[in-house]
């Protein structure tokens, strides 16, 4: 039986935050929450974990601090003046943001393992993320327990950094498919073509693929409960074209998938990410 830690959870209310701070405790740890908005952490108390009004009331006397928010400034924001802990960081925050969250681990006594993960709300409810992890080789041990009870595999990349890299190379595929997919369906709805008939054509052969069958549905029944919402995923593509200038590189398709997103996003970002599909479509959502 592993040994019971004291890990706090910031950004503990949120569509991923709250699912794994659930897990983490249910795996007998002891979780101190804390979320931007209280009341959506509230539910953890149930779960035996203690919620908290500052980030630095929830890191007092943890093993880990683990962040999981939506972006960068929020992370960093999150974790001034803390310190002499584990730091887990599981958010999407991109290259620049990782290097920032170094220096602040550098002088705050951190040992920083960046660990984004993959996957959206339903499997962060059922414990089934993918962690990619990566940073010193003397944490793997201490970290994997807590990696273990959110997920369903863990990769071990490298250095710290490896993690995030990782990320936006699986985010990159992640808004090419759902963009391509969002209008795929609204030009066969345009020429005439049942969607639908395409999803069942493809199904099972090689041109298929879980997620586009999953995402194909919801934009053919015009459903978007965001599981992923489209302003995150806005962002997260905007991260691949920021990785992607430093490296000096051109990712034309890629940088057209953004703008629509962002365009997307500016009507419909509360809306899952499927959502991008309205911005074509030639029949209005009812």
């Amino acid at each position: 039986m592993s040994e019971t830690k004291t890990i706090a959870v910031l950004g503990a209310g949120g569509t991923m935050g709250l699912p794994m701070a659930r897990h983490i405790a249910d795996a007998g740890n002891q979780v101190r929450a804390w979320n931007r908005t209280r009341e959506k952490a509230e539910p953890l108390a149930d779960e035996g974990a203690e919620v908290f009004d500052t980030p630095v009331e929830a890191a007092d006397g943890a093993d880990f601090i683990l962040t999981i928010l939506s972006d960068a400034d929020a992370v960093i924001d999150s974790m001034e003046g803390l310190g002499g802990a584990t730091w887990l960081q599981m958010s999407t925050i991109g290259i620049e943001g990782t290097e920032r969250c170094a220096q602040l681990a550098d002088q705050n006594d951190l040992i920083l393992v960046d660990a984004p993960v993959v996957g959206t709300k339903k499997p962060a409810e059922e414990g089934k993320l993918i962690v990619l992890a990566s940073g010193p080789d003397d944490q793997r041990e201490r970290c994997e327990p807590i990696f273990e009870s959110v997920s369903q595999k863990i990769s071990w990349l490298g250095e710290a950094g490896a993690g995030t890299r990782l990320k936006l190379v699986i985010n990159a595929w992640i808004v090419s498919l759902v963009e391509g997919l969002a209008e795929t369906v609204a030009f066969a709805e345009g020429i005439g073509i049942d969607p639908r008939d395409f999803l069942e054509t493809i199904s099972g052969g090689a041109l298929d693929a879980p997620y586009a069958q999953m995402k194909g549905k919801a934009m053919i029944e015009k459903s978007f409960d965001p599981s992923f919402k489209l302003a995150l995923a806005a962002k997260d593509a905007g991260l691949v074209m920021e990785a992607a200038a430093r490296h000096d590189m051109e990712l034309p398709m890629l940088e057209a998938v953004k703008n629509r997103l962002v365009q997307g996003a500016g009507e419909h970002g509360d809306k899952d990410m499927a959502a991008t599909y309205l911005t074509t479509a030639t029949i209005p959502a009812t």
